[in-house]
Parts: C-alpha cells; sequence; structure tokens
C-alpha cells in the first residue's frame, strides 16, 4: 500500500512516522514535507493547495491512500476535489471542514442542537463589535470568525484590549479575511482539553484525551500559538467524564452534521474548558491538533492504517484503539520571536544530532535543508517527544532531550506537564 500525507508540520511528520510502521504500507510520500519527515517519507515539492498537482502524483504513483494533515486544503475543498477524481482520501469535505473554518457556523450549530458553549455574539459590522466591546463585562473573548492559525482568538482583560482586538481584526486586517466577521464571547474560566475521535459520519472511535498548551510563555502568559507542547492522557479528564464527552459532544455533533446535510468523516477534534466536572466546548478542529498528534501517535499502539483507510471508504470499524501503558509529553521548540516576527533560515546545529530512541523522538515542524545545513523555516521548529511510565519520567525525558538540542534562536515553555502533576495531587 501507498500513502501520501499532505502537510509539512509536526502534525505531518507524526503521521508519516506512524503510517510508516504499518505492515500494510510499503511507500509513504509527503507533500511538501520538511527536512525530519524525509527521514520516514519521501518528500514532494507540491503545496497543500495545489489540489491538480497533488492528484496528478496520486495517479501516476498508484498511491492507494491521501491523508491531509491541514486544515487549510480540507476548508478549501481537497476532499471534494480527490473523490471527484476517483481517489480515496481521508478528511472531510469543504461543507463539514466549515465546523473548523467558521466559527460563527460552529457556534451557531451548538446552540441550534443543544451542544454545551459558552454565550456568544456575532458581528460582520465593526461599529456593532465595537459597541458590544463597551458593553461586555471583561475579561471577555474575541475571535476571529475564519481560519487564523491558531492564533485568531485574543482574551481581553479590559474594554480597551477588546476594542483594540475587533479593530486589529476588523480595520487593521490582522488575520486577513478571516477576521471580516468576528465572534465576541464570554471568557470560560478552567482548564482546557483536547477530544478526538475517528468518524465515518455515523460511529465514532474515541482517542485519549490530551491537553495543549496554547500562551507562547510558562504559566499561560503571553499570546496564543498555534500550540507549545502537549501531553496525553490528560488526567483532567476522568473515565466518567470521558464517557459524558462522548455523549454531550461528539456524538450530537456528528449527527448534527449529518441532519445539516454536510455527513463528516474523518479526525473531530473538540477544544473543552473544563470545571467542576462541567464542560464547554471553545471550539472545533476538522483534523488532527498540532502538537496533540505527536503524543497521541507515539502512544498509540493500534495499527492507524486500517482506520484511516476504512473511514475513506465509509465503512469503519469499531473496534476500540488499543494504547501503550504510561504517558507522552510533547515539548515545543520554537523560532525566538514566535507568534510575532522571527528570523527563518537559522542554522539548527544540534538538532541533526537528536538520536530517535523507542522513548523519544524529535519530530520537525519548520525545517528544511540548505545545501548541506539544517535550517529553521518556521515559528515552530521541533516537537521533542517522550514516552514514560510516569508523568513525571516523561516530563523529564522530553526535557533532558529539549537541554541536549537547546540552541540560542529557539525558546520553548519549561512547563509542559506541570498541569497533569497537579492533577494527580488533587
Amino acid at each position: 500500500m501507498k500513502v501520501l500525507v499532505v502537510g509539512g508540520g509536526g502534525r505531518e511528520h507524526a503521521l508519516c512516522w506512524k503510517i510508516g510502521q504499518s505492515p500494510l504500507v510499503k511507500s509513504v510520500y509527503c507533500a511538501p514535507g520538511n527536512a525530519g519527515i524525509s527521514r520516514h517519507a519521501e518528500c514532494v515539492d507540491i503545496g497543500v493547495t495545489d489540489f491538480d498537482s497533488l492528484a496528478r502524483f496520486v495517479k501516476e504513483k498508484s498511491v492507494d491512500l491521501t491523508v491531509v494533515g491541514p486544515e487549510q486544503p480540507l476548508c478549501e475543498g481537497i476532499t471534494d476535489f480527490f473523490e471527484k477524481e476517483g481517489l480515496l482520501v481521508f478528511g472531510p469535505s469543504k461543507a463539514a471542514a466549515e465546523l473548523e473554518g467558521s466559527k460563527i457556523f460552529s457556534k451557531n450549530l451548538m446552540k441550534k442542537y443543544g451542544i454545551p458553549t459558552g454565550e456568544y455574539f456575532v458581528f460582520s459590522d465593526m461599529g456593532q463589535a465595537l459597541a458590544k466591546t463597551a458593553e461586555m463585562e471583561p475579561p471577555f473573548v474575541v475571535k476571529a470568525d475564519g481560519l487564523a492559525a491558531g492564533k485568531g482568538v485574543i482574551i481581553c482583560r479590559s474594554r480597551e484590549e477588546g476594542e483594540d482586538a475587533v479593530r486589529s481584526m476588523m480595520e487593521q486586517a490582522a488575520f486577513g479575511q478571516a477576521g471580516t466577521k468576528v465572534v465576541i464571547e464570554e471568557f470560560l474560566t478552567g482548564e482546557e482539553a483536547s477530544f478526538f475521535a475517528f468518524t465515518d459520519g455515523k460511529n465514532i472511535l474515541p482517542l485519549e484525551p490530551s491537553q495543549d498548551h496554547k500562551p507562547i510563555f510558562d504559566g499561560d502568559r503571553g499570546p496564543n500559538t498555534g500550540g507549545m507542547g502537549a501531553y496525553a492522557p490528560a488526567p483532567l479528564v476522568t473515565d466518567e467524564l470521558r464517557l459524558r464527552i462522548i455523549d454531550e459532544v461528539m456524538i450530537p455533533t456528528v449527527r448534527a452534521m449529518k441532519s445539516e446535510g454536510r455527513t463528516y468523516r474523518g479526525i473531530l477534534y473538540a477544544g473543552l474548558m473544563i470545571k467542576d466536572k462541567s464542560f464547554k466546548v471553545l471550539e472545533f478542529n476538522c483534523r488532527f491538533g498540532d502538537p496533540e498528534a505527536q503524543p497521541l501517535l507515539m502512544r498509540m499502539e493500534s495499527d492507524i492504517v486500517p482506520v484511516l483507510y476504512s473511514i475513506s471508504r465509509e465503512e469503519m470499524n469499531t473496534d476500540p484503539l488499543q494504547w501503550k501503558d504510561g504517558f507522552c509529553v510533547c515539548v515545543v521548540m520554537a523560532s525566538d520571536g514566535y507568534p510575532g516576527n522571527y528570523d527563518k533560515g537559522v542554522e539548527l546545529k544540534k538538532a541533526g544530532d537528536f538520536e530517535d530512541t523507542a522513548e523519544t523522538v524529535v519530530f520537525h515542524a519548520g525545517t528544511a535543508f540548505s545545501r548541506d545545513r539544517l535550517i529553521t523555516s518556521g515559528g515552530r521548529v521541533l516537537g521533542v517527544t517522550s514516552l514514560g511510565a510516569t508523568i513525571e519520567e516523561s516530563i523529564s525525558r522530553a526535557y533532558r532531550a529539549v537541554d541536549s538540542g537547546s540552541e540560542q534562536c529557539l525558546i520553548y515553555r519549561t512547563d509542559i506537564g506541570k498541569k497533569a502533576l497537579q492533577e494527580f495531587k488533587k
């Protein structure tokens, strides 16, 4: 079997790494890939939204399955395009991917079908949005409606910050077209968790709960990023909560999408705020999280390929997934200056010396080769991911690897996994 993975980040590196372990798979390709992915797949220089070239490559190489990693090609309709060409592809349709592509659509869907979420207000007129910020009791949240690479969410601690957030999105186009409409919603308190499930549009196959760390600095301070680290499983999500999330969020959402004529097939992500054994949905994503995919896929004992393949054929097997014992922690190393301005093309002198082991794998996100030099090519650069029998062992092992590969051009949080430790102390 031949598999093409579309994308070039840490999530796609983890997918290539995991897919390549399947005894069913003979060849793995990745478009466009990155320097680290080239160790586990043949990288092809095709952009993620160049559907014609991707489909042509799949036909030329007789690829059996295409797995789409990032949200942009999904929201632009790569699945619809491939299916019209008679090609098997894993990922939701354009209509279904609007669950992530439009926060307004997502919030309205939750309200209509009684899926728990925070109170919200939708605006396409900046004057009306500014008037709302003037009457909201801070803190509150301003979100760009469209895709913003995980950065279009601003927590406003004052009305002035709310006004600045609205103006940055709607007047200054800080997130391009994504901010022409905004959602202003109540600020939810508690702890965030990530919940993923495979679905064929009828059934769901849940993964382990995980926890991401979006703010750039320790203690969840500073602006949001695409994710600075993650761990799985998340002890915050107890067995009781897990069952309730499946029954009250995941299954109702799949059914709601089918009722709306947007049957959802692929991986469904719910970002949750959990407090006092209750939860509300912050957002949905239509793909694996990054960096949550890294620890989840390292802990997954089951072969992922039959799951991906069966969903693409609309015939998912619902046998529970098998998981390795223990915990897994991923620490993201990012370019200095991220999520703001940062330099690209900076040589990484130590990263190339990382030796992956059974317990620790360094997944590449923003890396490339320049001649024989390994260089940075993005904001998030590496995801150092380690297994351990305990959460303490996982954290210790990951940070030992981080310390050995630390470079002046890279920054990272030093508290990934601390929330899990605190949960065990309760």
